[in-house]
């Protein structure tokens, strides 16, 4: 028999947990939910965009009522849970009663009311449900309507831009001295205010409620200081308590919330508690990001799963008010222990502040540029130094280059036909119409939606950026802990520890001893085991293509006509006579029908079939050509200048040293994809300064570059050292891949893998330490006795000849 489950409130933390109940452990429980507002489970988040009349109630449906009886979930709907009978496990609800196995409490939070005469009167309401919502629609209907928003917080500029849309006279009174405290500091809540008052909003600051004035109808408002503001609507909007009265009643532990240790249980085993009516480590939370957070990790107890721990959650807001993007995180106001640094345009409304103590961000606020929030917020829950880019910090990530940053008001002028995600073709219009018709939060919701930022992962800041823009309101960061796939709640790091210091040498052992949720896993933590695995231990795990993304299973890059491109590797950009010949005859024996000079100095065949690839890469391997891996997260090309053997200003011999650089580090899988260059002078013809590692040639010695890339954003490198020999620049080479290739995550460039964790890291390990360094560099050199294997000889041998059957047409 199926076990009974009872979720007390049908709002949007309980309901998250059922969906996430669901996915687990369908059949396992009878469930049955009491929901005290006549409605199926809402968007609380978009009652603002209905106040102001831009959505309506249907269209901030979360779940409807077909969504219920779809997954036999017995719903109650304007039944308000009265007691518990904890020993005989029976919910009361007036006339309506249920027997529970487990219990969900999430009964939310409800709207603070300041105790002042006249608060009972008609007219003055909260900003909190729809019934609010429609009292309020109500009132602006009437012809010259006055309201008073008490409350200068994100609720009450919200209700009085709303209600100014629908043309009330609004005046928004605050007891601070700047709005929303919480979430500004004072130059940006005056930048705010300035930007409100344009919009026709009236304030009154530091202003104290005496009274709300009306005899049975509110007419006015009267403060400390005598003056009176007459209206028919006052809007309480001065913050919220968690509402756990009912949990307190039948007895369970209550403080601030009700209170619920990792796994979001109560004092009472058989009930759980999550959203905002829970405390957690002496912590209530009231953005989405946290209560969903919570809400996984209940449902894996409830599935009987139970190896999730909610440990507590970093909260960033990243908000839109009144159509101004907004961002906080953290301290960012500071005190004499800290440091701001600030960057302020008063003409373009843009204002950016970050805190700093001991070069670690304490807190950030930002003001009409909100892209690099995210950024901002990782540093700091990363607690990451940011010395070492300490000089271009407040202008953001977009000098980390090729990360698909940009700027949110960008984002938002896009066409909806405009590309954000290249590797799926997903354009903004697909992501916006997800997020609104399928009602998606979070940047996993919509990859799982739209495959955007799925793939390679560099247009996540766009996905992101239109995320917050089209949700609104209560968009927050990611979590603190951040799990490498839907599959596991374990990061990146911690699996690649589990790998090495348990000796996981199989995908299948990886996911028994990380407890799974799925059996095969899902797109994105396959490529990445697969990865970690292969760099671990290069001569035991044999790779798994069928985790490569297609580019990779086929070793050819897929065009948008479904042709796939062939570019053989020619070493530091050199070729001969005999290898041109060669690539000419294999041109007009299978019709290529482009030959292209990349910008990586070689040659690219452009039009091929997938079933020809094979018989081309037998014709390319006779004439003793390679794969250029020009398709894969590895070394691509070393990018080379002809230096002292020909050209007058070489200071050294740049072309022998990018040849014996690529053929050492030819074949090398990395967690993304590899370049390099060598210059031979600071003219720097081969733009050593935008590679993951570039060698620039100098009178004496090499300058080694790290971390650059180009890109949509392009990334100048940093200076890693300066070396004097050939020799040292191979050692140095093979230590900086290593470090990269074991320490990255996958699918994170060298440029972002260096601002994580530091140039002074990079440098420490390799520069500082000739230990680490040799270390490095032999287990580098030791790996690429298993890596360089030519994938193109072996495939025109016959290997993998299923990759490259045509499917069969079936009339």
């Amino acid at each position: 028999m199926k076990e009974k489950l009872v979720l007390i409130g049908n709002g949007m933390a309980g309901v998250r947990t059922l969906e996430e109940l669901l996915k687990l452990a369908p059949e396992q429980y009878d469930i049955t939910v009491f929901g005290g507002e006549p409605y199926s489970n809402y968007n609380r988040i978009m009652l603002s965009p209905v106040l102001a009349g831009e959505k309506t109630i249907d269209q901030i449906m979360l779940n409807d009522d077909q969504w219920y009886a779809d997954n036999g979930v017995t719903l109650h709907k304007g039944k308000w849970v009265e007691t518990v009978d904890r020993a005989r496990r029976v919910v009361h609800a007036g006339d309506v009663s249920a027997h529970y196995d487990r219990l969900i409490i999430a009964t939310g939070s409800y709207p603070f009311v300041i105790p002042v005469p006249g608060s009972e009167l008609k007219g003055v309401i909260s900003f909190r449900d729809i019934a609010d919502v429609d009292a309020m629609l109500h009132a602006a209907g009437r012809p010259g309507g006055r309201a008073v928003v008490i409350g200068g917080g994100l609720l009450g500029l919200e209700a009085a831009n709303g209600l100014n849309k629908q043309g009330m006279d609004v005046t928004v009174v605050h007891l601070m001295d700047s709005l929303m405290e919480r979430q500004l500091d004072k130059p940006a809540a005056e930048l705010l205010r300035t930007s409100l008052e344009a919009k026709g909003l009236k304030f009154l600051m530091q202003a104290q409620t005496e009274a709300i004035l009306g005899a049975g109808q509110v007419q006015g408002v009267r403060f400390k200081d005598g003056l009176e503001v007459p209206a028919e609507l006052v809007v309480m909007a001065v913050g919220i308590r968690a509402n756990f009265q009912l949990a307190e009643k039948i007895g369970l532990h209550c403080e601030r919330g009700v209170v619920v240790n990792d796994t979001m249980q109560t004092f009472d085993p058989r009930i759980y508690a999550v959203g905002e009516c829970v405390q957690h480590r002496g912590q209530t939370y009231g953005l989405v990001a946290p209560l969903f957070e919570q809400a996984k990790v209940c449902a894996n107890h409830l599935a009987h799963i139970g190896i999730a721990r909610y440990e507590g959650s970093v909260t960033s807001t990243k908000l839109k008010v009144t159509g101004i993007d907004l961002f906080s995180a953290g301290d960012f106001i500071g005190d004499e222990h800290t440091e701001s640094l600030v960057l302020q345009d008063p003409g373009r409304g843009l204002y950016k502040k970050v805190v700093l103590k001991d070069n670690r961000i304490q807190g950030a606020v930002m003001y009409g540029d909100t892209i690099d929030g995210t950024w901002y917020f990782e540093l700091m829950r990363d607690r990451t130094d940011i010395s070492d880019f300490r000089d271009s910090l407040l202008f953001g990530q977009a000098h980390l280059g090729d990360s698909g940053h940009g700027d949110d008001n960008r984002v938002a002028a896009m066409a909806d036909s405009s590309e954000i995600c290249g590797c799926n073709g997903v354009c903004k219009g697909e992501i916006v119409e997800a997020i609104t018709q399928k009602n998606l939060f979070t940047l996993d919701d919509v990859r799982a939606h739209t495959k955007a930022s799925s793939s390679c992962g560099s247009c996540t800041g766009l996905v992101e950026a239109l995320l917050a823009h089209t949700v609104g309101g209560d968009y927050s960061q990611s979590p603190a802990k951040k799990p490498l796939c839907p599959c596991t709640d374990f990061t990146h790091d911690e699996i690649r520890t589990g790998i090495r210091d348990h000796e996981l040498k199989h995908m299948s052992a990886v996911r028994t001893y990380f407890e799974w949720k799925t059996p095969d896993g899902c797109s994105k933590c396959r490529p990445a085991l697969n990865y970690y695995l292969l760099c671990q231990w290069p001569g035991e795990y044999q790779d798994d293509s069928q985790s490569r993304f297609i580019n990779e299973r086929a070793h050819a890059n897929i065009q948008k006509d479904a042709t796939y491109s062939v570019i053989p590797r020619m070493w530091g950009g050199g070729t001969t006579p005999q290898e041109l010949r060669a690539i000419a005859d294999v041109a007009e024996k299978y019709s290529v029908r482009m030959v292209h000079v990349t910008g990586g100095q070689r040659l690219a065949l452009y039009g091929l079939t997938k079933e020809q690839l094979p018989q081309i890469w037998g014709d390319l391997t006779q004439a003793g050509l390679v794969s250029g891996h020009a398709y894969g997260k590895a070394l691509r090309t070393v990018k080379t200048c002809v230096g002292r053997e020909w050209c007058r200003f070489g200071t050294q011999d740049s072309t022998a040293l990018g040849i014996d650089l690529e053929k050492m580090t030819w074949g090398s899988w990395t967690p993304h994809k590899f370049k390099m260059a060598a210059s031979g002078c600071p003219r720097n013809c081969a733009e050593a300064t935008i590679k993951d590692f570039g060698v620039v040639c100098v009178d004496s010695g090499y300058e080694l570059h790290v971390g650059g890339n180009g890109g949509v954003k392009v990334r100048a490198t940093d200076l890693l050292c300066h070396v004097e020999t050939p020799q040292q620049v191979l050692d140095y080479c093979a230590a900086f891949m290593q470090l990269y290739r074991e320490e990255a995550h996958y699918l994170e460039r060298t440029a972002p893998w260096i601002e994580r964790v530091g140039l002074s890291y990079v440098k420490a390990k390799i520069v500082e330490d000739s230990a680490s360094r040799e270390a490095l560099t032999q287990r580098f050199h030791y790996a690429q006795q298993f890596a360089q294997d030519d994938p193109w000889a072996a495939r025109a041998k016959g290997a993998e000849a299923h990759e490259f059957v045509p499917i069969k047409q079936v009339s």
